[in-house]
């Protein structure tokens, strides 16, 4: 008996490494990462150690459990959002925001992520130094050009204004509109969804629609599915970062499905803020079961120490969700893009050629 179930124990470990690689190297689309939680601990360590950066500790080790989740850490919305305080340090000159966009891009790239539509917030770039929003909207689009050329994936960029920082959202707006020609395609607001209200935004979001920007909101994760609900009624977005609580009340399920809104997933991230005690006990398969648009995407791979390929493991061995389910979800994610229906169009053809499906 014993043997049998040490024969058994390598299967399953070789089972599982097999799943590993084959969704390594599938073609994925990511549309819900943060260019602000994707920064590599060794170039956090650099860029401080070249600008003088003051932080708790330079060694890798014992820096870590300042901005990436690691043991020990207490699941909670807050303390998740508490990572960013320290990360928003290290933006210091043009050439460190070049750097981190640059490395947020080829990071997905290495991941075999196709497509990915990169958000951020202005304020948090330009803050430090007092940089123009025109000046960092043109710097991260010249790095994340660099990337697309040196790597197969393509990238845009999608302006996210934070709930706690209305008063420099106007500005921030106009920059955005200003500068769509560096691969701006789409709004976002984000932030803490439990104490700062949506109703300061409306005006802003509107005049987004009519330039054409595609229209993304948080909701539903720290927040309820009331929150899903007000934002599609007031804002009337095509995607809802998370929305992973719209589960709670079946009236919100309804009006995401009726709608056609495309729901950002981000298992381990839902887990990390406390939205999700267990992976098992996460709502994605059931929404997709129940004709909802989900996506899988990796929210902060650096603070969540994650891959989109690491997503879509916990998706289907921790969640149940099968091979033929994630592909979809991956073309889900492909038409939801907030690019041009001819680009869409190719992009969709192109992994449907690659998923074989």
């Amino acid at each position: 008996m014993a043997v049998l179930s040490a024969l058994h124990s390598i299967s399953s470990s070789a089972n599982m490494s097999n799943l590993r690689l084959t969704l390594r190297n599938m073609p994925k689309v990511d549309l819900h990462r943060h260019l602000e939680g994707s920064l590599r601990l060794e170039t956090l360590a650099g860029i401080a150690h070249e600008h003088g950066v003051d932080l708790p500790s330079y060694d890798l080790d014992k820096l870590r459990p300042y901005v990436q989740v690691t043991e020990g850490y207490q699941p909670d919305f807050h303390n998740f959002l508490e990572k960013f305080r320290l990360l928003r340090c290290f933006y210091p000159t043009r050439e460190a925001i070049e750097r981190i966009t640059y490395e947020a891009v080829a990071d997905a790239a290495s991941d075999n992520v196709k497509y990915l539509e990169l958000r951020f917030n202005p304020v948090a770039l330009a803050r430090a130094q007092g940089f123009r929003y025109a000046q960092v909207l043109e710097w991260v689009w010249e790095a994340a050009c660099r990337a697309q050329a040196d790597h197969d994936i393509i990238v845009r960029l999608i302006i996210s204004l934070s709930r706690q920082e209305p008063a420099m959202a106007d500005e921030v707006m106009e920059a955005a509109l200003q500068c769509r020609e560096y691969g701006i395609v789409g709004l976002d607001l984000s932030g803490d969804e439990v104490n700062f209200p949506l109703a300061p935004f409306i005006p802003l979001f509107r005049r987004a629609r009519e330039a054409g920007l595609g229209l993304v909101v948080h909701a539903g994760e720290a927040g309820g599915a009331e929150n899903v609900r007000e934002a599609i009624e007031l804002i009337g977005p095509t995607r809802i970062g998370h929305g992973v609580r719209c589960i709670e009340n079946s009236d919100v399920v309804r009006l995401v499905r009726d709608r056609g809104v495309t729901l950002e997933i981000c298992p381990t991230s839902n887990f990390q803020t406390g939205v999700m005690r267990t992976m098992g006990h996460h709502p994605l398969p059931d929404l997709y079961r129940l004709g909802i648009r989900v996506t899988i995407n990796t929210d902060d791979p650096s603070v969540s120490d994650t891959t989109l390929a690491d997503e879509y493991f916990l998706a289907v061995s921790a969640m149940g969700v099968q091979m033929s389910e994630l592909k979809t979800m991956v073309m889900i994610a492909a038409e939801s893009v907030f690019l041009p229906a001819d680009e869409k169009a190719a992009l969709v053809e192109r992994l449907r050629r690659e998923l074989e499906v």
